[in-house]
């Protein structure tokens, strides 16, 4: 009799640690489900860009156009616009700034994203050219450095390949983006 109330004991208990291991896993899995994963807005305006700036050239016209893709990838608010280009605005060079002063720079912004929307005009995929291909010059002085980037954007039921050159300039040992331009490219040569 005392031996089977041994084995009751013992497989009651080795019944609840089986039990509240089963629910440990459960909780733990569960636990990370649970953790709201950010959208591509909230990882934009939550990058610290003063912290970790982008090194390279080619890294600032990335990181440029991770943001202006995200202008038009879904509605976003006018404080939601303003965020994101108060983003871009930090990868600007002081004379861009200068010419693009904060208030009229964010109006621009929220009008070619309001453009785009009615125009139901996305960019789809963007991507730069290689490091090897940056250009390296000095200009009156200062480190310039030219980078090209390619996009393409469906414009209503049209598709669009477009491509830029940026130029950058270092300053205070970051690059800076000063102007770009349209140009005529080859998609081939980012592939």
């Amino acid at each position: 009799m005392k031996k089977a109330i041994r084995l009751i004991i013992v497989g009651v208990i080795l019944a609840a640690l089986i039990l509240g291991y089963y629910y440990y896993l459960s909780n733990r899995r569960n636990s990370g489900d649970d953790k709201k994963k950010l959208t591509e807005y909230e990882k934009i305006v939550s990058y610290d860009l003063k912290k970790n700036y982008p090194e390279t050239p080619r890294g600032v016209v990335k990181r440029y156009n991770r943001i202006i893709s995200e202008y038009y990838s879904e509605k976003h608010s006018d404080r939601q616009i303003e965020k994101l280009s108060d983003k871009t605005r930090l990868l600007f060079d002081s004379e861009l700034l200068d010419k693009n002063p904060i208030d009229s720079y964010h109006e621009s912004v929220k009008a070619d994203v309001r453009d785009w929307n009615k125009r139901k005009a996305l960019i789809i995929t963007t991507d730069e050219c290689s490091s090897n291909d940056v250009r390296y010059a000095t200009v009156n002085g200062d480190d310039v450095a030219y980078v090209t980037a390619y996009y393409y954007v469906k414009n209503g039921k049209n598709y669009e390949k477009s491509f830029e050159e940026f130029c950058l300039r270092k300053s205070e040992n970051r690059w800076k983006i000063l102007t770009w331009r349209k140009i005529n490219g080859d998609e081939f040569d980012f592939n």
